[in-house]
């Protein structure tokens, strides 16, 4: 299994990136950072990152869509969801990290799961460093390494 995540805006030199990349390097599976432009303010601007989110995923993707509206799971609960895709043989898993006014409609509708990493709204470059250590956990979890002590 292969990992995307597409994410709104550059890192640059941020300490949330080099905390990303910490958790990208222990993960067992291949995970590419796609970073597009912020395409500006309200609904014409979320559609224009949405556009550029969505271009160019690998075909068959699934697609997880990280938005507030959506379900927030346990770390088990996505560990569990992770092993069910890689189970049905998908190949590519792609995560989708929006801009500051969130998701255009055109990747809501598109997602096969939107997760929730809580009610709190977090910095965009934060979020890329929580999902990869949720999925460095989950891999934990999913060998049985003593990581995870939930």
């Amino acid at each position: 299994m292969r990992l995307v995540v597409a994410a709104v805006g550059r890192a640059r030199d941020d300490p949330a990136q080099q905390l990303f990349e910490s958790y990208r390097r222990r993960l067992p599976w291949p995970l590419e950072l796609r970073e597009v432009r912020a395409g500006g303010g309200g609904d014409a601007g979320r559609e224009r990152e949405a556009a550029a989110l969505l271009k160019g995923l690998p075909e068959g993707a699934y697609v997880v869509a990280l938005d507030g509206s959506g379900k927030a799971l346990t770390s088990e609960a996505f560990a569990a969801r992770l092993a069910r895709i890689r189970d049905d043989g998908t190949a590519v898993v792609a995560f989708l990290i929006g801009g500051a006014d969130g998701h255009g409609a055109s990747v809501l509708t598109r997602a096969d799961t939107v997760l929730s990493l809580g009610p709190m709204t977090w910095p965009h470059l934060l979020v890329r460093a929580m999902l990869a250590e949720q999925l460095w956990r989950a891999a934990s979890i999913l060998s049985g390494h003593p990581y995870h002590r939930g």
